[in-house]
């Protein structure tokens, strides 16, 4: 995924905390904010479509994450032990690929580090600034109310300490990518042409059913 520095022009909605951060429109994030007829009416779509909120007021930043920025990377969290340790293991990979130096796992329920531990974390390596990245594909109640509640009671032990919760992983042209090379791989095989993928290791669940 691409790192902050190099995401595209926010959601076209009028509002004073969404700002261009990029002009190439091949990296344009999802445009559903643009159509005349989004929402439906029973539905509420936030006008802070980052869910920016802070201690205070929220600072005008250079765009893209500083050396003083910590990540945040929550998914909603599994009482199954695999299902947590994949985060872990994504979390390395984000902070190998981007350089960030403060970059901390949590999950939002169900196991730990919390939001409020990961928060702790990144203040202590010396985060003057916390982006939270929900790993979630869609925008729902999670994203719309669970992550930003949890975050704020996180925040008001830090004083000081702005933070954003940036959108989902939503409908970015990347994940195309990432879907087709998933489909391929497990066709391969299923094939016998190759070994079981990290997620489906030891499952079995990898297999045609006739």
């Amino acid at each position: 995924m691409e790192s902050s520095s190099s995401l595209p022009s926010q959601f076209n909605v009028k509002s004073p905390l969404v700002r261009e951060i990029g002009r190439n429109p091949r990296w344009a994030l999802p445009r559903i904010a643009e159509l005349r007829n989004y929402p439906p009416k029973n539905i509420k779509l936030p006008t802070k479509l980052c869910m920016a909120t802070a201690n205070g007021e929220f600072r005008k930043e250079t765009h893209g994450v500083g050396s003083r920025d910590g990540v945040i990377i929550v998914d909603h969290g599994s009482r199954r032990k695999e299902s947590n340790l994949m985060l872990d293991e994504f979390v390395r990979m984000y902070r190998d690929k981007t350089g960030y130096p403060i970059v901390e796992p949590a999950h939002m329920e169900l196991a730990q580090p919390s939001i409020r531990d990961a928060f702790v974390s990144c203040v202590q390596q010396g985060a003057n600034r916390v982006i939270v990245s929900p790993f979630f594909l869609s925008p729902g109640r999670h994203w719309n109310q669970d992550i930003p509640s949890l975050t704020a009671e996180a925040a008001k032990e830090h004083p000081g300490v702005p933070y954003i919760i940036t959108a989902p992983l939503g409908l970015h042209e990347l994940l195309v990518d990432v879907v087709n090379d998933r489909i391929k791989h497990c066709l391969s095989h299923v094939a016998g042409d190759a070994d079981e993928c990290s997620v489906c290791a030891g499952t079995g669940k990898c297999q045609v059913h006739n």
